[in-house]
């Protein structure tokens, strides 16, 4: 007779597309989790893969299973929480994009997770996109994102703009001026993150508004990259506010610009058609209320929400 477990590894397996990776996700090892997998399928009369070399496909039975699995896993969860739901005790997991993860999850924590002293909480990060398909699939309950952001089956709520404030080495001409303009920087060689990270996209964007195209010398995949490349000369950038309250590098200076700055908006996101558990609407509901100038770089959180863009097409990365 077919087991959770088994639904579990199998589930595993199709998210992974491989028996090693899941195995490892799963914390058992490949022979185990193979067992089982052929108990399953001696169990149903039907193989569930075909497997190919390395490659893995799922059959007709398996993609029929597969449906039927995910539902009757996330019913058994949600049974789980409503029964141990008392709005103070269970798990959160949380993530956020590699560019708001370190500056603001910490705090996020410390100001609202201590209002849950009886609950614990998961904090990974990912980029934009695999992080709104883990929220839809509910492999996370609640993630921060940097608008525009798009996905099927989610709640997307805006929570506050920051600044993204222009940063150049201590000795770079422009570090002795005030005030520093957008025809200042228009033909400055720039240091960005990888297509992958939405911050180029809001940078981009913003350039492009200023009727220039920002010439990029180098792709990175790190935010501390990024700085150490301005620090030592090799072109300027643009990074979160909130990162720079972490900088104690004196090879750098921030500044603003003169008037139009560029900015994003920070957003939080879940998946509103699985069960809601009360610890879960209870830290929503502190995240909205967070308002302490001290959080995110002295940047507050308003009390009335900015436009969601609902319409837009564009799907960050």
């Amino acid at each position: 007779i077919m087991d959770l477990g088994q639904l579990r590894y199998f589930v595993k397996i199709v998210e992974h597309q491989s028996f090693t990776r899941a195995a490892k996700d799963c914390n058992v090892s490949q022979p185990a989790l193979s067992q089982q997998i052929a108990k399953l399928e001696k169990e149903l009369e039907q193989p569930l893969f075909e497997r190919q070399g390395r490659t893995i496909r799922l059959t007709a039975a398996g993609h029929v299973l597969q449906k039927h699995a995910e539902q009757i896993l996330q019913m058994v969860e949600d049974a789980r929480r409503q029964i141990t739901d008392d709005g103070q005790t269970g798990r959160i997991c949380m993530s956020a994009i590699p560019t708001i993860g370190p500056y603001l999850l910490p705090e996020l924590l410390k100001k609202v997770g201590e209002q849950f002293p009886k609950a614990s909480f998961e904090i990974n990060e990912d980029v934009t996109g695999e992080l709104l398909k883990r929220c839809s699939n509910g492999d996370i309950d609640i993630g921060i994102v940097a608008l525009p952001a798009a996905a099927k089956y989610l709640t997307i709520e805006p929570l506050f703009e920051e600044e993204l404030v222009l940063a150049i080495a201590a000795d770079h001409p422009l570090a002795g001026k005030n005030r520093i303009q957008v025809k200042d920087i228009q033909q400055e060689p720039f240091v960005l993150l990888g297509g992958e990270h939405c911050l180029s996209d809001s940078i981009e964007a913003f350039c492009n508004r200023q009727s220039f195209q920002p010439v990029a010398t180098s792709r990175i995949q790190q935010m501390e990259t990024v700085r150490n490349l301005v620090a030592i000369g090799n072109g300027i950038s643009f990074l979160p506010k909130m990162a720079t309250r972490t900088s104690n590098d004196d090879r750098i200076v921030y500044r603003s610009l003169v008037g139009e700055m560029p900015t994003r908006t920070i957003a939080m996101c879940w998946n509103p058609y699985r069960y809601q558990s009360q610890l879960l609407t209870n830290f929503l509901k502190g995240i909205r209320e967070l308002s302490d100038p001290g959080m995110a770089g002295k940047i507050q959180l308003p009390q009335q929400k900015v436009n969601t863009r609902k319409n837009s097409r564009k799907v960050a990365r």
